[in-house]
């Protein structure tokens, strides 16, 4: 494809193909093609609806495309990645009449490919319109009915189905189709939530208080990380489950908390605003520039109390000496199983023995950490995944190994948020309050 700047439709294109062929993160390409290809406004929604819903609903789409492709596996990918962006539009947009969406794609196909292509295209979307979609119906497996119908790989689906049940995997399914609400955590070092939501409000975005979170804030239309308040550091574009985890840790004035796994950095910089610039925190990351990342963040936030360190969390023993740390925060690598809402192209390139390997890590990151906490101290573990692997049973293993250490209530967490607690533990998931899928585990250690 050429460098020159994109229509809407091209550019969607564009993004599809290089999640397809190259497992490239949807949301990166996003951003680039925004920038690339200058677009504006509605234009920017557009690409993100087409880019988004095209990848959510992929498995749904194949299978209503299904009995009008005769030859499929020969098939470039670039027409079947047309062929679905296109019946998505005819299927799941209102706003875009389908002679448009048919007569974008022979275009495109016309431009990319040839005649021959164009006439294929305009063929398939052609038929569909008049002998209409394969009825779900069809699928008599409940369980595959989900996977296809939700658009998640069956391999999940029954993972789910063991562990919650068929219901609820069918609504956690359901709720991982609908496009995330922006939450917008208020910096109180330097606003209120009252004010900034009256800044807000002056600078055109249609926002309301969270009813769970008292620094909390939704955008209910525009993306407030555009806005000149965030560019003021008065707020963190964060989701409200991750939000949650500050509070896990019950942080007192004066504290020294590590952030064992920090980027992109919300939740440190979240800790670090609860301290209200006294004590530390302490950020570690594998990765230079992404400790930069948080840095730089922390300055817009005019955060003077966090410490960034390159460095692997399993390796944390080399540099702090055992016992100096009140608070510290396990964020693990995980599967992002409960963030499929923003990434969806996740569930098609995560496999099973992938979850397997991550428990490895998540419990070398556990085990080398635990020694740096103090007496008396909270340990909290957290992952933005509900598979109960990842989850319940690394803690439970942990435990097990670790005798030093007992479950503590969670008890410093907001009211609102109590019932989606167990004792120690709280699985959310998508479904729950409409934020992203997240566990929360708080450890105590003993005196």
């Amino acid at each position: 494809m050429s460098r020159q700047k994109k229509n809407v439709r091209a550019a969607a294109l564009e993004i599809l193909e290089a999640v397809e062929k190259n497992q490239s993160y949807s949301n990166l390409l996003l951003n680039h093609s925004i920038e690339k290809n200058a677009l504006k406004g509605p234009d920017i929604g557009l690409l993100t609806e087409l880019v988004y819903g095209t990848i959510q609903r992929k498995m749904t789409l194949d299978y209503y495309l299904d009995p009008f492709l005769k030859k499929k596996n020969k098939l470039d990918s670039w027409v079947l990645n047309l062929l679905r962006l296109s019946l998505y539009q005819i299927v799941y947009l209102d706003k875009i009449p389908e002679r448009a969406a048919i007569y974008e794609a022979v275009e495109l196909a016309k431009s990319i490919g040839h005649k021959g292509i164009s006439g294929m295209v305009n063929g398939v979307l052609r038929s569909i319109q008049r002998e209409g979609l394969p009825s779900l119906d069809a699928i008599k497996n409940p369980i595959e009915r989900i996977s296809i119908e939700t658009s998640h790989p069956l391999w999940l689906v029954k993972r789910w189905v063991d562990m919650f049940g068929e219901e609820k995997t069918r609504r956690m399914c359901e709720a991982n189709l609908i496009a995330p609400v922006q939450s917008i955590r208020v910096n109180e070092t330097k606003t209120t939530r009252e004010d900034l939501l009256n800044r807000l409000k002056e600078e055109g975005y249609d926002v309301e208080e969270s009813p769970l979170l008292s620094e909390s804030i939704r955008s209910l239309k525009g993306n407030v990380a555009h806005s000149k308040a965030f560019k003021e550091g008065l707020c963190t574009i964060q989701d409200e489950s991750s939000m949650i985890v500050a509070y896990a840790l019950n942080l007192e004035h004066g504290m020294q908390v590590m952030d064992s796994c920090a980027a992109p950095g919300g939740k440190t910089t979240h800790i670090a605003e609860k301290l209200d610039q006294s004590g530390k925190v302490v950020s570690l990351d594998l990765h230079e520039h992404k400790v930069k990342l948080i840095l730089q963040n922390a300055e817009r936030l005019g955060l003077s109390n966090i410490e960034g360190i390159t460095s692997d969390s399993r390796k944390a023993g080399e540099k702090f000496k055992e016992e100096s740390f009140d608070r510290i925060l396990v964020d693990a690598p995980c599967s992002g199983l409960g963030v499929l809402r923003r990434k969806p192209d996740i569930k098609y390139a995560k496999k099973e023995k992938d979850i397997e390997s991550l428990q490895s890590i998540q419990h070398d990151i556990l085990n080398a950490v635990a020694p740096l906490l103090k007496k008396g101290g909270v340990l909290v573990y957290s992952t933005c995944t509900v598979d109960q692997w990842e989850n319940e049973n690394a803690v439970k293993r942990f435990l097990s190994e670790n005798k030093d250490f007992e479950p503590m209530e969670l008890s410093s967490i907001p009211e609102p948020l109590k019932p989606f607690a167990n004792g120690s533990q709280m699985q959310i998931f998508p479904q729950d309050f409409d934020g992203d899928g997240f566990f929360i585990a708080s450890l105590r250690k003993k005196s």
